[in-house]
């Protein structure tokens, strides 16, 4: 079933809806999240997305997070997007700057957390393909890297602080 998306005005309020593949094909802004997950030794989890994905297929990802259904909170939709990628859940959520993000593929708002987690990660197999922990400095060497598919958006929204770790 296609899911319905909450879409967005230029003021970041919600009005409409529209089903995924519509939100997609016509590129409308919508509203989505996203967690940057670190471990106490500050090292950053990092993950290649599926080949099936609708936006950014096999494309390293430095966050979790998807698009906020319409009706959705959108920091319930952190919640599910974590616990649905990446198998995390009860972690406390700090919030960071909220941005903006768009380009030829997707245009939306982002609701943005990070997280400390030392648990498990357990991979929703539709969504992510592989996953590893990262240094700060080995995944700015990455994000350096022409050659590596980084997440367009991730690298914009939350590329800045992650290099803020240094």
């Amino acid at each position: 079933m296609d899911e319905l998306v909450a879409l967005l005005d230029s003021d970041g309020r919600v009005c409409g809806s529209a089903p995924r593949s519509v939100m997609r094909r016509d590129n409308l802004r919508h509203a989505a999240t996203g967690v940057l997950v670190r471990n106490s030794a500050g090292d950053i989890y990092v993950h290649r997305r599926t080949a099936t994905k609708d936006v950014y297929p096999s494309y390293y990802d430095f966050m979790a997070g998807g698009v906020v259904a319409f009706g959705e909170d959108p920091y319930d939709a952190v919640v599910r997007e974590l616990a649905e990628e990446l198998g995390i859940s009860g972690v406390e959520l700090v919030k960071l700057p909220e941005g903006d993000y768009a380009d030829d593929a997707t245009s939306y708002h982002a609701y943005l957390y990070s997280c400390v987690w030392d648990g498990p990660v357990v991979h929703q197999p539709e969504e992510v393909a592989w996953g590893a922990w990262m240094s700060p400095a080995e995944l700015i060497a990455k994000l350096d890297d022409p050659s590596w598919p980084v997440m367009p958006d991730t690298a914009a929204l939350v590329g800045p602080l992650v290099r803020s770790f240094m």
